[in-house]
């Protein structure tokens, strides 16, 4: 159980059947009335932010986020599999689970995969992932202009802006987090 009085950021909880992890607090200890605690909660499965007050005394069950990190094997239609390498046991989720950051993700490659009661919920891709270029116009001497950039199709079939001076067949580092060019790898 977790006092409201005891919030920390980060502490995740269970309230009217949702799953909420505390975002910012603050206690509250006015000159008149009773004091209470001022919180910003985020929706760990939809991802809503809310703001309430508790009273210091309410109590909720704890509830445990779990993350395991396991191999993203393959796709059949619209069922992704993934592998646990310690026993090798497949694990099928469904593709609209799926973050839009699964597009930087390719087979082998291994993901965090965030369940709450053995329900999975959300896939977390490395920060950072090195991928061919597949598909990209080509680049012309002189081509230097600074803040131009161009679309290119990565190995995965994501499309990013990558600046003009790069290549088909060449490996680029990716933020997944915003999708972003970083550089050659």
């Amino acid at each position: 159980m977790v006092v409201a009085g005891d919030f920390k950021n980060g502490i995740t909880f269970e309230m009217d059947g949702q799953v909420l992890q505390v975002i910012e607090f603050q206690h509250v200890k006015p000159g008149k009335g009773a004091a209470f605690v001022r919180t910003k909660l985020k929706n760990v499965i939809t991802g809503a932010v809310i703001e309430r007050t508790f009273s210091p005394t309410d109590k909720y069950e704890n509830a445990y986020i779990e993350r395991k990190e396991m191999q993203y094997s393959y796709n059949d239609g619209d069922l992704y599999y993934f592998m646990d390498m310690e026993t090798f046991d497949m694990l099928p989720i469904n593709g609209d689970k799926l973050p839009d950051s699964f597009k930087f993700v390719k087979e082998e490659m291994m993901v965090k995969l965030v369940s709450y009661k053995g329900n999975v919920f959300d896939i977390e891709p490395p920060t950072f992932v090195e991928l061919a270029v597949t598909q990209t116009d080509p680049g012309f001497a002189g081509n230097t202009a600074t803040n131009t950039l161009k679309p290119a199709t990565l190995e995965t079939g994501a499309v990013i802006k990558v600046p003009l001076f790069i290549n088909e067949g060449e490996v680029l580092k990716i933020d997944t987090r915003t999708g972003e060019y970083l550089s050659r790898a």
